[in-house]
């Protein structure tokens, strides 16, 4: 039986390009979430083909982007997902075991805090 439908959300990200369509502005709106033009610097959006069996995705980030906020931005997303993992399917050794990478990860870049 098909779900019935009562609400819909929109979000919405507009990419503004230079001449070599390389990324120079994003800005994006969510409907649910009172979020107006809010400036972005890096997105990474995936989503399932359940026909395919396979991942879509779109990986964008500015030249405003630097360095040191990339490795923050994947660290940071790294976790996110460990988290997401865990709650959608109840995975908790092996979402500890990526938390420990990221650890490792943000060792490696030399983004943990100081102490």
């Amino acid at each position: 039986m098909e779900k019935k439908i009562t609400k819909t959300s929109e979000i919405s990200i507009n990419v503004g390009l230079n001449e070599n369509n390389v990324p120079v502005r994003m800005l994006w709106n969510a409907s649910d979430g009172n979020v107006q033009n809010a400036e972005a610097r890096s997105m990474m959006l995936s989503m399932w083909d359940p026909i395919q069996k396979n991942t879509l995705k779109i990986d964008l980030w500015t030249e405003e982007m630097s360095i040191e906020e990339m490795k923050q931005f994947f660290h940071q997303t790294l976790l996110t997902m460990a988290d997401t993992f865990e709650k959608a399917t109840g995975e908790t050794l092996i979402s500890e075991d990526l938390r420990d990478y990221c650890y490792h990860f943000a060792e490696k870049m030399d983004i943990l805090p100081e102490k």
